[in-house]
């Protein structure tokens, strides 16, 4: 049986984004002994939106969204009332980015939390926060691969250079560098060729969201493995963020994966972990999402996914 690390999502979003809220579920999670703490990336809310939300049933974006604090800052915030958890983001939306910019903010984060980032990236959906970035919306999965072998570059090499279609860096000295060597783990969202290549190319292995169904999950993994075999790549992670939601009674044989009683979600998880996943990030909307709940409901829930995760 492989050992599955648990990490557990920040209030960085929606009414409870606070450096108390922050501070306090920070804590407790080390304390519970979660793995690692993560943060998500939106920019804006848009009044008229032009795409739907993919992760919502009726596409509409959540309020919670309307304040959302800044991945790379939450981190390092998270890193001076810390010592051991790991500090990720699932996900970075690369092309809202330029690669000096970021790698330098991600090493910074990994020297001043001594070694501990974990940095899961993406191509986006939103072409509202493409716009407002001044980034095309067209080619954003090359210009996400040329994104990620110039960050890697700006990691790993000293001087560094780099010359593509999209970026162009002229050969400099840029530090810090990462502690952890050749540089932080990179974990790639997304579905389907393109998403798997890029992961099995550029990354430590695959993010995906949510669980629709345990045999969707699953023929996924397959693909991603297959894609990785044929990359010649051993075993990479997955590391899966779930919207996990604890009920007191069960909703029945029809349920969704990861929503249901303490018995049923550590059965679940259990599930996970035979079908490789590595690392389960407990992303539950009563942390965020829930105008109604407090941080001490919060506080409870962490403890009780721990439960339901060991």
């Amino acid at each position: 049986m492989i050992e599955m690390k648990v990490g557990i999502s920040l209030p960085q979003i929606g009414p409870h984004a606070s450096a108390e809220s922050l501070i306090k579920v920070v804590h407790r999670a080390e304390e519970l002994g979660y793995d690692s703490a993560w943060v998500l990336e939106r920019i804006l809310w848009p009044m008229n939106p032009r795409e739907s939300y993919p992760a919502s049933p009726d596409g509409s974006l959540p309020e919670a969204y309307q304040t959302v604090l800044d991945p790379i800052e939450t981190l390092t915030f998270a890193a001076a009332h810390t010592t051991r958890i790991q500090l990720g983001t699932s996900v970075l939306v690369l092309p809202y980015h330029t690669p000096i910019q970021l790698a330098r903010r991600i090493a910074t984060l990994d020297v001043l939390s001594g070694g501990r980032a974990l940095v899961g990236v993406g191509a986006g959906w939103s072409r509202d926060e493409f716009e407002s970035v001044g980034t095309p919306f067209e080619n954003r999965g090359a210009r996400c691969n040329e994104f990620l072998q110039a960050m890697i570059e700006l990691w790993t090499s000293d001087p560094a250079k780099f010359e593509g279609q999209f970026y162009s860096i002229p050969e400099s000295k840029v530090g810090p560098k990462p502690i952890q060597k050749p540089h932080p783990p990179i974990y790639v969202a997304g579905f389907g060729k393109y998403a798997f290549d890029r992961a099995v190319k550029f990354g430590s292995g695959w993010n995906p969201a949510g669980v629709p169904s345990f045999e969707w999950l699953e023929g996924m993994i397959s693909q991603f493995r297959m894609a990785a075999e044929q990359a010649g790549r051993g075993e990479m992670d997955i590391v899966l963020r779930s919207f996990t939601v604890l009920f007191n009674s069960s909703t029945g044989k029809e349920r969704t994966p990861m929503m249901g009683t303490i018995h049923e979600l550590r059965d679940d998880t259990r599930r996970l972990r035979d079908m490789g996943v590595t690392h389960l990030i407990q992303s539950p909307p009563a942390i965020g999402f829930d105008p109604r709940a407090t941080i001490d409901d919060m506080l409870t829930l962490m403890s009780q996914l721990m439960d339901a995760s060991t």
